[in-house]
């Protein structure tokens, strides 16, 4: 893409952009999510890193990164070293999974242990913790030796190799310590563990029991083995994680055109499952539609766990819907419905909110875990003068009614995206993390791309979007006392991802006053995938995308208020190949995780010969998905 100098006239840029965006969303890119005093955020004063694309991670000055788990690594003291040439199932099981995406640190108290509430909700401990990971997906031609660069990329070769994927996939939990030398995990550990899709789950909520989640393994609709797809996430005050099943249906095969229940066969080619996906069901039958019709109508949901129990039983949750969630994340106000909102990662889908039945009420835990059984769904529709309502996802009304093919509150859950399309839900450009910012209570989307528009509209401004915005939802009231119960709300551009001086004007980015000098060129990014908020209420945002526009996936921060607005300044690089995912701060804000995902992926690179070797740069270990702690090591704030 041509670069063209710096316009100084902000005019002319959103003369430019106006051609695309209706004015109450473009105004948006001048108006705010504003506090009712123009309260200065944390300083974000690292040295910016440039854009770049080579084989390492980077880092800003003064900044140290150290490798913490990795593909492969065991879980538990007395496991041996990693080695790809002997690993099985059963290892795998007991090691750090593949592809880790979202992560939540969960503090520890020092004189706590399992069965001694170990949960401590009140503690800020910064240096002990769980660390608590996703494993999305496995890339067999990244794994193991023997595969090539094409169809073969995502179908195992024996059923050895698709059981060391399945027990890749899922979950992990693993204590970790801050020491004099640095981050480590702490093996001998109580709370180690995996969750895989060998792992036993109850399904809960208005969904369960229902005869579409029923099996021959499972005839009562209640009891699921695993997890899969397991991409964001959240966290609840009363001391569990929340993980997404997103991209389930690439996990199933068959041909929903042989499925004689027209409704499971629709079902089944909205989530994409082909008899090209993956070929788990020649070795799992559940993973065949042709033998286990109901199967993937037990997958695209929440679940939760609890992170200090490590006996306790995960659970499905179907209050949340059923489609290919991103995560959902919680807003949570003493005496009021607890609120999550979470996205459909899709092109054309949509953003949803939920609140609960019953109102949250802090300390009392029993009380609390039935706040995400009960409750209402909805889904986002952003008019064209910048406002917007919530629409309830609730059987028999409006269009959701036998007529329509929903025959009670399961079919609306388990058919959701179905549903929200029927309300008239505003189709959106692949929405990914949408999370609450704790300083200003506004909620923002990470809108990642959407190739396939032909039609803008205001909360989507730009056909064939090709680098992403995002959006800024502001609820009725004022900081800390925002209803995010209403059904009503505001909402405005925030960013447009891209670069400020692209040739072509329906590509160019829009970021802070787009004034000179308000962002270098270094600032820009495109495809906005996961977010995170710090202490002060600046935007940390993962990239996924960039090495499309010739630079490194990585981390971007900025302000959400003041004269540095949406003003981005890049932070972290991946190496080549890969994504950064999953942002997390410690309490106190002094450590940064963050899961680099599929290293050295892309071209014809392969296990036996990969683009990189990142982390280890060992020639006898293959490239491996790993998370990062990054620190300053004089212990100040990650930012400044």
């Amino acid at each position: 893409m041509k670069n063209l100098p710096p316009d100084p006239s902000r005019r002319t840029l959103f003369k430019a952009i106006g051609a695309l965006t209706a004015a109450g969303a473009s105004n948006g890119l001048l108006t705010a999510c504003s506090r009712s005093k123009d309260v200065e955020q944390a300083g974000l004063t690292f040295a910016e890193i440039p854009h770049r694309l080579d084989d390492n991670h980077h880092l800003p000055d003064g900044y140290r990164a150290d490798i913490l788990l990795r593909w492969g690594d065991p879980l538990h003291a007395g496991d041996s070293p990693f080695d790809p040439a002997n690993l099985d199932a059963h290892s795998q099981a007991r090691r750090f999974g593949y592809n880790n995406d979202f992560i939540a640190f969960m503090p520890l108290d020092d004189n706590a242990g399992p069965g001694e509430n170990a949960r401590h909700l009140a503690s800020d401990n910064s240096v002990r913790g769980l660390l608590c990971v996703n494993h999305e997906y496995t890339q067999p031609h990244l794994m193991f030796p023997g595969y090539d660069d094409g169809y073969k990329a995502t179908r195992g070769v024996s059923a050895e190799h698709v059981a060391i994927e399945q027990a890749a996939c899922g979950h992990a939990i693993t204590e970790i310590e801050k020491t004099s030398t640095g981050w480590q995990p702490v093996l001998d550990s109580p709370y180690n563990r995996r969750i895989t899709l060998s792992t036993a789950m109850g399904i809960v909520g208005p969904a369960a029991g229902d005869r579409r989640l029923q099996t021959s393994a499972d005839p009562t609709g209640k009891t699921v083995l695993g997890t899969v797809g397991n991409c964001a996430g959240g966290k609840t005050p009363w001391g569990t994680v929340l993980i997404a099943e997103e991209g389930f249906g690439g996990a199933f095969q068959g041909d929903p055109d042989n499925i004689a229940d027209p409704v499971e066969a629709l079902n089944h080619h909205v989530f994409d499952i082909s008899p090209a996906n993956r070929n788990w069901g020649d070795h799992d039958p559940r993973f065949d539609i042709g033998q286990e019709l109901h199967e993937p109508n037990r997958f695209g949901w929440m679940v939760e766990y609890d992170p200090y129990d490590p006996q306790s039983q995960p659970r499905k949750l179907t209050s949340l819907g059923r489609f290919e969630h991103e995560g959902f994340t919680l807003v949570c106000k003493p005496g009021q419905p607890v609120v999550a909102y979470g996205g459909d990662d899709d092109e054309h889908q949509f953003v949803y909110r939920y609140v609960s039945r019953d109102r949250y009420e802090p300390g009392k835990d029993s009380h609390n875990r039935a706040l995400l059984v009960e409750g209402t769904l909805f889904a986002g529709q952003f008019n064209e003068d910048g406002s917007g309502r919530w629409l309830p996802l609730v059987f028999g009304q409006g269009p959701l009614k036998p007529e329509n093919g929903f025959h009670n509150q399961a079919d609306v859950l388990i058919d959701a995206r179905r549903a929200a399309a029927l309300l008239g839900a505003t189709p959106m450009d692949r929405p990914e993390d949408v999370e609450t910012n704790p300083v200003n209570d506004c909620t923002y989307v990470m809108l990642t791309k959407n190739k396939r528009r032909a039609v803008a509209n205001a909360a989507n401004p730009r056909p064939k979007n090709a680098t992403g915005h995002v959006l800024e939802i502001v609820p009725p009231g004022i900081d800390g006392a925002r209803d995010h119960v209403s059904d009503q709300f505001r909402w405005n551009t925030f960013l447009l991802g891209g670069n400020p001086n692209a040739e072509d004007p329906g590509e160019r980015g829009a970021y802070g006053q787009q004034l000179p000098g308000t962002i270098s060129p270094h600032g820009w990014f495109a495809n906005p995938d996961n977010v995170a908020f710090d202490l002060g209420g600046n935007m940390w945002i993962a990239t996924d995308g960039c090495e499309s526009f010739g630079f490194h996936d990585g981390l971007w921060a900025m302000a959400t208020e003041g004269e540095l607005r949406a003003a981005p300044r890049h932070f972290f690089g991946c190496p080549r190949g890969a994504e950064v995912c999953g942002p997390e701060f410690t309490p106190d804000g002094t450590t940064l995780f963050v899961a680099v995902q599929h290293p050295a992926d892309g071209g014809r690179s392969t296990f036996d010969k990969p683009m990189h070797r990142w982390p280890d740069n060992d020639p006898a270990l293959p490239p491996r998905p790993s998370v990062l702690a990054i620190y300053r090591p004089d212990g100040k704030r990650v930012g400044s």
